[in-house]
């Protein structure tokens, strides 16, 4: 597959736009999807689905995937709980920093 701009609908009823393309992940394939910066103080970030997350894949032009960025406002993950809600570790904290609890 060529890089193409899409606007993906997933199952569960969310969508997410961007440019995708394939990529090849532990030996499976998945789709990548590049959300870009649309608005300042938005960092662009890529995320992965496998097929079975996908129900459908419209393309569209490059600047309706951007519309659709600003419209959906899909965001990059920024804080993952790891040990319980009464900790939770911030995405980019260095792996060796030690966890009190």
């Amino acid at each position: 597959m060529d890089e193409t701009w899409a606007i993906v609908e997933l199952f569960g009823h969310s969508q997410i736009a961007g440019l995708i393309s394939e990529e090849e992940v532990a030996g499976a394939m998945f789709l990548r999807v590049d959300v870009p910066a649309v608005t300042e103080g938005r960092e662009p970030f890529t995320r992965y689905f496998g097929n079975g997350a996908i129900y459908s894949i419209t393309p569209v032009a490059e600047e309706i995937a951007r519309r659709a960025v600003e419209a959906l406002r899909p965001r990059p993950v920024t804080v993952w709980g790891v040990v319980g809600p009464e900790r939770q570790i911030e995405a980019g904290m260095d792996h060796e920093e030690e966890l009190e609890f």
